[in-house]
Parts: structure tokens; C-alpha cells; sequence
């Protein structure tokens, strides 16, 4: 007897696929499942015989011989479960094979036969559409597998018998309907932020064009208050965007109800978050908060708190948008597109309001931002200093100008990146922190007095080849917020007084 059914495995956000084959010989009463099983597949024997002995179904005194194909490939999670017991019913009669064999499954079985929900639903369902599949996978994860498309056949059972039932024709399983999440709280508003109107505009900066940011400033500046209410003025996820964020959301399990949301990721982990908590990694590799927030934020608050091994782990993920996990058998990659927000203050004591000047002097400043190499320095591209804010300033009236008049001016900004990036096309580039050293100098090169101006800022700043690109990035966003055609001296002179580097020559004075 011989049955067998399509499922996946996960290799970071790609679903490969796997054939699971079943066979039942005479012989001595074993269940073997072969294939690289982990702990979670081998487990899963107790819980199929239970599940099916639940159902009304008993497993013969025989040998039982699992097979996951290919057999080199490692096979980890308990998604295993439902394709393993469809290819044993198929094998010992209980389903039609013909009625499976247009199905991928996945799913984790429950002793009671419940069918229980499992990370990956919508990777799963692209997955099996690629082979030519449907899916069938449990009832809480349907609406997310739906999101594949109204081409892929999805079923969506709550429990192993009504799966059976449906097969037989006398229950009918509709077809789940994709879920979309758009109920979006209150978010903080910028009105809420008296006084530091630099960093109000640095912050809009940053919006507009994605740059990372370094905020620097002393306890009660606001540097917090300004990170939260970042996402207040991005732009929502396009459709491609979405479909990215939700696959890497989908494999972390943090879908609730398959609900995708439209509203950017916000990820603000504790500094004593390790490297396969921020990076991600493990003995089975999963997304790290700087995966989780691919197309948001990763806000990093007292960043030298964090370990200086973490921190440097966070270099390839901002150079090239996709963090790689490399094991001795395999290799992982994950989308990690992120715009990087991080503060501190200006050395541990938290010096630097008035009459709280730290005690040690220069060195404890020095020795607090030691801390933070300089590659890393390199990739934030707006470095500021934000003062401490007086009493003064929290008498005064709200400002005028809050969160939806800044987000208005960003969603121009970032329209006019678009278009022009699609004008050259460049596909794949939405905003100036993607664009490449080519479509910087057919973009954002400056005019004669902009280029004298970064010609002698690279001299006396000592600016690296990243840092000139980044610079030049910079300016090309603050001259698409102005609405200009072309970068000019004023844009490159904001640009450059937004570098570290001014910054460090400043403090050395």
C-alpha cells in the first residue's frame, strides 16, 4: 500500500518543495520516518496515530515507512503532521489519492484530530501555486494562505474530519477570504514635541528619503518621543511591499487571525536582545527584529548598551538590505530592508542637562561612544545632537504643524522617487537610501557650487566613499522635499551638516 502528497519546507522565505511518501509493508510494527527529520517530525508519529485514532481510523500491524523527499534536504517544525497522515489515509484507503493529489499540506495535529495552526501559511501557498497546487492548511492561517492569489485552491479545514467529509462530498469546505487589517490606532503625534525643531526636520528627512539616524542627547531631550512617532508620517506599504513584510511575519507566527497589516513595522527590541534576537540565526534559523522590521523602523534606543558583536552584525543587513545565516549544512537569507533609528546619550553618566554635567569629563563621552564602531557610524547617514529641553519650551503652545501636514510633505517626496526611479527604470528602488552609486550620479549630482562645496567637505571632514554616497543621498532628499529639479549648495550644505563628522570635528575642537 502506497500513498503520497506534496507539503513544504522553509529555507528562510522560500517554500521548497517536498514530497512525502508513505509506505505500508508486512513485516515487523514500526513507524520510521526517514528524510533529515527533526525533533519536531519525529514527534510527530504520536500525534498522527492519535489523531487518526480519533477520527475513527487505526494504523495496521505493520511496518510503516515514511519517506520525505528529497532526503538530503533538513526537515524542521511540526507543519509535517496533516501531510504525513493524508498520505498514510490515502495509502490505507480512507481518502481518494486523486483527491489529494492536487494539494500541497501543512498543519500540526492536535490528539483530537483538531488541526492546529503553524507559521508560514502565506509563503506556503506561493510555494504549492509554484508547483501547480493548491494548499490545504488549518482554519486559522486561511485567510493569510488566501493572500496567494484566487488562483490557488485553498482549503482551510479545522479538523481532520471535516477534511475526510469533504473529500467524500458530504461536507463543503468553502474557499477563506483574505483579511486585511486596517484598524490603525491613534498613533503619537509630532505635536506632542515642543522645541526641537532640528530634529523635527531631520526626522521628516529621514522619512522622506529612508536614511538611518543617530540621535544624541541627554535624558528627557525627546529622542524617544520623536522615534515613536516616526511611523506617524510613513507612507503605508505599497502592495509589493505588503506582500514581503507579511511572508517574513508569516514565518515568526506574529499574524494574528492572518490579518496582514498595512502600516510599516515598528521594532524597538531591549539592548540586551542577543545576535539571533536582533540578526536572527539559532539552531533552527529563524528572522530577527532586523528581518521582522523589513520596509519599517528598527529603533535601537541607548545603542551603546548594546553588545559592540550585535551592533557590527547589523553592518550587511544596512549595506545590502538581506541578512545571510550561514550554517555548516545550509544557508539562510531573509529581507532586511530596514531604516535604522537609534539614540543615545552623550556618554553613560547621561550628562548634559544643566547643572548635571558628568563628572568625568571628555573621557567617559569618549569611552561611551567607543562603543559604536566606526563602519557602523558610516552607515547612519543623519547624526544629530539634539540640546535638552528647558522648561521653558514645555510652557509654550502646541505647534502648529503636526504629524499629517509632515506626512503629506514625505508622501510627495517619496512619489517623486518613485517616479523618477521608474522614469530610469530601476526596478526594485523606491527611495534615495536604496539608490545605487550609477543612479546616484544620473540623479543627485549637484551643481558646480555643490560639487566645489563636497570637493572641500571631503578634505577637511575626511568623508569615506560611503560617506560622500550617503551625503549625496541626503541632498537628493532634501531637494525632493523642497520640490527642486536638482541638487544644489544649500541641499549638499544641509546634507553635510547632518554628518558625524561635523559632529566629531566639533567636539575635538
Amino acid at each position: 500500500m502506497y500513498g503520497q502528497i506534496a507539503t513544504v519546507a522553509f529555507v528562510g522565505i522560500e517554500a521548497k518543495p517536498i514530497e512525502v511518501q508513505v509506505r505500508i509493508t508486512p513485516g515487523q510494527p514500526t513507524f520510521a520516518i526517514v528524510g533529515l527529520p527533526d525533533k519536531a517530525v519525529a514527534e510527530s508519529r504520536e500525534r498522527i496515530r492519535n489523531a487518526l485514532h480519533a477520527v475513527g481510523l487505526g494504523l495496521p500491524y505493520k511496518h510503516l515507512t515514511v519517506n520525505l523527499a528529497p532526503a538530503d534536504m533538513p526537515k524542521e517544525g511540526s507543519h509535517f503532521d496533516l501531510p504525513i497522515a493524508l498520505a498514510l489515509m490515502s495509502a490505507l484507503g480512507a481518502v481518494p489519492p486523486d483527491s489529494i493529489s492536487g494539494f500541497a499540506a501543512i498543519g500540526e495535529l492536535a490528539l483530537d484530530g483538531s488541526i492546529r495552526a503553524v507559521p508560514g501559511g502565506l509563503p506556503a501557498a506561493i510555494g504549492a501555486n509554484a508547483i501547480g497546487k493548491g494548499l490545504i492548511c488549518p482554519a486559522e492561517i486561511g485567510a493569510e494562505a488566501a493572500w496567494a492569489g484566487d488562483e490557488v485552491d485553498i482549503l482551510a479545514p479545522p479538523h481532520l474530519l471535516s477534511l475526510v467529509n469533504h473529500f467524500k462530498g458530504t461536507q463543503s469546505l468553502s474557499r477563506p477570504k483574505p483579511n486585511l487589517d486596517r484598524a490603525v490606532g491613534i498613533m503619537p503625534d509630532l505635536k506632542d514635541i515642543k522645541g526641537q525643531e532640528t530634529a523635527k526636520r531631520v526626522l521628516e528627512i529621514a522619512a522622506a528619503g529612508g536614511h538611518n539616524m543617530l540621535m544624541t542627547g541627554p535624558p528627557g531631550s525627546g529622542k524617544s518621543m520623536l522615534a515613536a512617532r516616526l511611523p506617524s508620517i510613513l507612507p503605508p506599504l505599497t502592495p509589493e511591499e505588503l506582500l514581503e513584510v507579511s511572508m517574513v511575519h508569516s514565518l515568526a507566527g506574529e499574524l494574528a487571525g492572518g490579518k496582514l497589516a498595512t502600516s510599516r513595522p515598528f521594532r524597538a527590541p531591549h539592548h540586551s536582545a542577543s545576535m539571533a534576537a536582533l540578526v536572527g540565526g539559532g539552531s533552527r534559523p529563524r528572522p530577527g527584529e532586523v528581518s521582522l522590521a523589513h520596509r519599517g523602523v528598527l529603533f535601537l534606543d541607548e545603542l551603546p548598551e548594546f553588545s559592540p558583536q550585535v551592533l557590527d552584525g547589523l553592518r550587511q543587513p544596512l549595506e545590502t538590505g538581506e541578512t545571510v545565516i550561514a550554517r555548516a549544512n545550509h544557508r539562510v537569507s531573509y529581507p532586511s530592508r530596514i531604516q535604522l533609528i537609534a539614540a543615545m546619550n552623550p556618554c553613560r553618566c547621561g550628562g548634559g542637562n544643566p547643572g548635571q554635567a558628568c563628572k568625568r569629563g571628555p573621557r567617559c563621552g569618549e569611552d561611551y561612544r567607543a562603543r559604536i564602531s566606526g563602519p557602523l557610524l558610516d552607515r547612519i547617514d543623519l547624526q544629530i545632537e539634539m540640546p535638552a529641553v528647558s522648561a521653558a519650551d514645555l510652557v509654550l503652545p502646541p505647534p502648529s504643524e503636526g504629524s499629517a501636514e509632515v506626512a503629506a510633505r514625505v508622501a510627495a517626496a517619496r512619489q517623486r522617487q518613485r517616479d523618477r526611479f521608474k522614469g530610469l527604470g530601476a526596478k526594485g528602488v523606491s527611495t534615495n537610501a536604496e539608490c545605487s552609486g550609477r543612479l546616484l550620479e544620473e540623479t543627485s549630482m549637484p551643481d558646480a557650487e555643490g560639487v566645489a562645496l563636497l570637493h572641500q567637505a571631503s578634505e577637511r571632514l575626511g568623508l569615506s566613499a560611503r560617506g560622500f554616497h550617503r551625503t549625496l543621498r541626503v541632498a537628493r532628499t532634501i531637494a525632493d522635499l523642497d520640490g527642486a529639479v536638482g541638487v544644489g549648495r544649500l541641499h549638499v550644505a544641509e546634507a553635510l551638516s547632518y554628518r558625524g563628522e561635523v559632529l566629531r570635528q566639533q567636539r575635538a575642537a
